[in-house]
């Protein structure tokens, strides 16, 4: 396997690790898209949401978020961050700057689809901002949301590439 294979593997393993799966990804695609795209196929979203996760800025921010959260977690970062990241406290802002760097990559779709589903938090996205469990995601929902906002730029970008053709 090739490094930057590896890598993608080890991401992949990061967000089963935390209760994610790429299905779970693709879903959110697939809210935030199925009025707007004809026939749209949870193979569509699985698709777009694999080649987001290919690319390594996002394999980054991956990395960097669930590192923080297991850290928050295992009480090994000093407070009073501690308590901001394990609580999730709105005026935080640094999740949602990481999350912003994968959906920069996608353009300003990206930006107002990560915005919309960071809101509503549909799917996955409840069950990891709930805190009954016990688990951190404080960074992970906003990474999960902001995969699923760019895997959705992706998709609008190619349906708009497929209309300006056939006109």
């Amino acid at each position: 396997m090739t490094k930057k294979g590896a890598m993608k593997e080890h991401c992949l393993n990061l967000l089963n690790e935390r209760g994610v799966q790429v299905e779970d990804i693709a879903e959110l695609v697939y809210f935030l898209q199925e009025k707007y795209v004809d026939d749209l196929s949870m193979e569509d979203c699985l698709a777009n949401v694999d080649k987001v996760i290919s690319k390594r800025e996002i394999q980054n921010a991956i990395l960097t978020g669930v590192t923080l959260d297991k850290a928050a977690e295992q009480g090994l970062i000093e407070q009073p961050l501690l308590d901001i990241i394990l609580e999730d406290e709105g005026l935080y802002g640094v999740d949602e700057v990481v999350a912003l760097s994968i959906v920069n990559v996608y353009g300003s779709i990206g930006f107002t689809n990560y915005g919309y589903i960071d809101k509503l938090k549909p799917g996955i996205l409840e069950k990891l901002n709930d805190k009954s469990s016990g688990a951190c995601h404080t960074f992970l929902d906003d990474i999960v949301g902001a995969i699923a906002a760019s895997a959705s730029s992706r998709l609008a970008h190619a349906e708009a590439h497929e209309e300006e053709e056939g006109s």
